[in-house]
């Protein structure tokens, strides 16, 4: 558990940005974009999806309003045109780095039944 949190932890801005550039949301919904898109891996607590989005919000990379949706008021998150090159530019560097990762392992590893 503790590796997958280290690995995540400087990826969050990048799930994050993907949920809100796909559509806005409020927080709970957002978080669970991301558990549903991940097939429940990336469960975020709300501590931290909440850090992350005042976060991206201080930087220009998000805005947000309050809206009253079923009665019940709540912070929608919208990606900003700074918030959707700085996406594009993490997407391009992830890509590049899982490729890289991905052929060195693969390269590395001996085939089954080679062991």
């Amino acid at each position: 558990m503790a590796q997958k949190s280290q690995m995540l932890k400087g990826n969050v801005a990048l799930l994050i940005l993907a949920a809100v550039a796909r559509e806005p949301a409020h927080g709970y919904a957002i978080s669970q974009s991301i558990a549903d898109a991940s097939e429940g891996y990336f469960d975020m607590k709300e501590g931290t999806l909440y850090a992350h989005l005042h976060e991206l919000e201080r930087d220009g990379l998000l805005t947000s309003s309050w809206d009253v949706a079923s009665g019940r008021p709540r912070r929608y998150y919208k990606v900003t045109d700074k918030g959707l090159k700085k996406l594009a530019a993490e997407r391009k560097e992830w890509d590049a780095f899982a490729g890289s990762m991905n052929r060195a392992l693969n390269a590395l590893t001996p085939r089954t039944g080679e062991v």
